[in-house]
């Protein structure tokens, strides 16, 4: 399958991210590309996933659709010919959109469903997830007797996010629209969860990204409920206490676990096994929550 690592548009590149490139319109459009680059643990790594673009940028449109009733999204659902030349199209085909311009809030509200990830290991440690108290006894992969928002900051390209408290969320945006950020998470998490469990899929936990237009509303961006930024779970295969099928880039993370890196640029080369079953758990998990068996 074709892959797409590098972008180069006839427009004003404003962000080369992690995974995808902004370019600038005008005053109140962007366009985003996602690519098929990886990043684990905060690192860009130099192995594309073959066709991941495509599929985040359909799982994250199929969630922007399915969530506009809970808040506003970034999508102006702008047909690209309207700002892309024939080849630019091409080049950039299904992973490609027009939204909104927003003012970015710095805040990766995070919302954890089930006991994994560095919850799990916070939770062994002291008995909390981010400070939040927690039952006894609780085992790995667990579902936590009510879903958690733990927000982090928004970390630069190469830097790692950090977890911070909701007194810090507050400072970062103030009472009111910290408070509207955290219930907005977990109606978010609680809606697309309760949908995933009838296709199958356990959404262990997730990150949502919101800006502010220009009324400041707030407004869900970047991406919503994909492989990316979500870890993806087979509800047949589900079991308390060993770690469950993932449909996600858990994959990468655990190949490496296995190595010794300290989780710091340069990032270590990937075999050709672990990013190719990638590209196969990407597609099989879009294609499990994009059936139209309605639910």
């Amino acid at each position: 399958m074709k892959t797409l690592f590098e972008t180069s548009l006839n427009l004003p590149l404003i962000q080369k991210g992690k995974v995808r490139d902004i370019y600038a319109i005008d005053d109140k459009r962007i366009l985003i590309v996602t690519t098929d680059r990886l990043s684990a643990f905060d690192v860009v790594f130099p192995e594309p996933i073959a066709g991941k673009g495509q599929v985040l940028t359909e799982v994250a449109n199929f969630w922007f659709e399915k969530t506009q009733h809970i808040v506003p999204n970034h999508l102006t659902r702008e047909p690209l010919d309207s700002v892309l030349t024939p080849a630019e199209i091409k080049q950039v085909a299904g992973r490609a959109i027009i939204v909104k311009k927003l003012k970015p809030l710095a805040i990766e509200a995070i919302v954890r469903g089930y006991l994994i990830g560095s919850g799990w290991k916070d939770y062994q440690a002291s008995g909390k997830i981010c400070g939040i108290e927690l039952p006894k006894n609780l085992r790995l992969a667990e579902k936590l007797p009510t879903a958690l928002y733990t927000p982090s900051n928004k970390a630069a390209v190469g830097a790692h996010d950090e977890n911070i408290d909701f007194a810090q969320t507050i400072a970062i945006a103030g009472e009111d629209l910290a408070q509207q950020i955290k219930q907005t998470s977990l109606a978010l998490y609680n809606f697309a969860s309760d949908y995933a469990l009838k296709k199958d899929i356990i959404i262990a936990d997730t990150k949502f990204e919101f800006g502010l237009d220009e009324n400041n509303c707030l407004t869900l961006m970047d991406e919503v409920l994909t492989p990316d930024s979500s870890r993806f779970w087979s509800k047949s295969d589900y079991h308390i206490g060993t770690s469950p099928k993932s449909f996600d880039k858990q994959i990468v993370r655990d190949y490496l676990e296995t190595l010794d890196w300290d989780k710091t640029p340069p990032a270590p080369s990937l075999p050709d096994n672990i990013t190719q079953k990638t590209a196969q758990q990407y597609r099989q998990v879009q294609q499990l929550l994009m059936q139209t068996t309605k639910v």
